[in-house]
């Protein structure tokens, strides 16, 4: 059921540190609103609404019983800041909006209200092509620009977004790859415009404002689904224009926490090349599922050893284990390239003991 903004009844409500005296669901939540408006302003805010929204919030209504006034003010304060935070990133941008909340509500709440409604639109700009297979959503794109590409891909999962540029020629791979990373915004009236070209092929919603799209670590993503042929086709001619770029993207690739995806022997392998200090350091601040993966495959001495060093290492700096761990993905992303060990990608790696 689609969000329903209530500004006329949340208006009226100032934000209160009063605990709900149960959860509600999203549903649950529209329904107290809509009976906390009563009769006739419920009835108003129908004509707004689609018809099976109407339908879908009368039967929340009609099953949600008795609300304490607890809840009740908790969700209608809900609804105030959300009306407020729409109201703000559709007049002034996500900047304006985030001025405007961090004066309401301070920082932290203006953060997590930005974010909600962010993931909100992201989610119904494009929703449509959820529904496309990688064939028909290729289809469409194959004779598109670059940039083109990028945005609409920036608003699909990374496994299709794969899928679509691994049918492209070298070229255009390393284009779009390259504009999705580079990507931070969309404007409304670019989206409108290849909204309507996809329109042709498939259904067309409206957007309503400037959301986050692409980027590195959605590129990544998107990278660690392509086969490895394509991966490195794509790295090799982007390192020749932008370096930079391209080790950024790669450091997003794997991350030390990944190294409980790998296998036994690859875990053996790369921890010979490995400076002792630096596993010292990386496993200060490890979790236990990393720390548990290496120490089961060192030997039992090389292992107390390690144990009895991250005895003694104290008052580490944070950035000093992040360097060792970075050290290390070094090692283990050298080694791949090397064919020395595998490091299992998005679930499209078949190994054979």
């Amino acid at each position: 059921m689609k969000e329903t903004a209530v500004a006329p009844a949340a208006a009226a409500v100032q934000p209160t540190n009063a605990k709900p005296a149960k959860e509600l669901t999203r549903q649950q939540k529209a329904a107290a609103v809509i009976i906390s408006l009563g009769t006739e302003k419920a009835s108003q805010l129908y004509q707004y609404m689609d018809p099976e929204d109407v339908e879908q919030i009368t039967l929340e209504v009609a099953k949600l019983g008795y609300v304490d006034a607890a809840t009740t003010e908790s969700v209608l304060n809900e609804y105030y800041q959300m009306c407020m935070t729409n109201k703000a990133v559709t007049e002034g941008g996500l900047e304006y909006a985030r001025a405007v909340l961090e004066r309401a509500f301070g920082a932290q709440t203006a953060d997590m209200l930005l974010d909600k409604v962010t993931k909100s639109l992201k989610q119904r700009e494009f929703s449509f092509l959820n529904k496309a297979d990688e064939k028909s959503l290729y289809a469409a794109l194959q004779h598109e620009r670059p940039q083109t590409i990028a945005l609409v891909l920036s608003y699909v999962d990374p496994e299709k977004s794969a899928a679509v540029i691994d049918e492209l020629d070298p070229e255009r791979q390393v284009k779009v790859v390259e504009s999705i990373a580079n990507m931070e915004s969309a404007s409304p009236a670019a989206v409108k415009i290849i909204e309507a070209e996809m329109e042709k092929q498939f259904s067309s919603i409206m957007t309503t404002s400037n959301v986050k799209v692409g980027g590195i670590d959605y590129v990544a993503d998107v990278m660690n689904n392509l086969d490895r042929a394509s991966e490195k086709s794509i790295f090799d001619r982007l390192s020749t224009h932008n370096s930079e770029l391209a080790d950024e993207i790669r450091k997003r690739m794997f991350v030390f926490e990944d190294i409980v995806t790998m296998d036994d022997r690859s875990v053996q392998r790369f921890v010979r090349d490995c400076d002792p200090k630096d596993l010292v350091l990386a496993l200060k601040g490890a979790n236990s599922e990393v720390a548990n993966k290496i120490f089961s495959n060192v030997s039992t001495r090389m292992a107390q050893s390690i144990r009895d060093d991250l005895e003694v290492t104290v008052n580490v700096r944070i950035r000093d284990v992040e360097a060792a761990q970075q050290r290390i993905v070094g090692v283990i992303r050298d080694l791949e390239e090397r064919n020395e060990l595998i490091i299992l990608k998005g679930g499209k790696d078949d190994i054979i003991a």
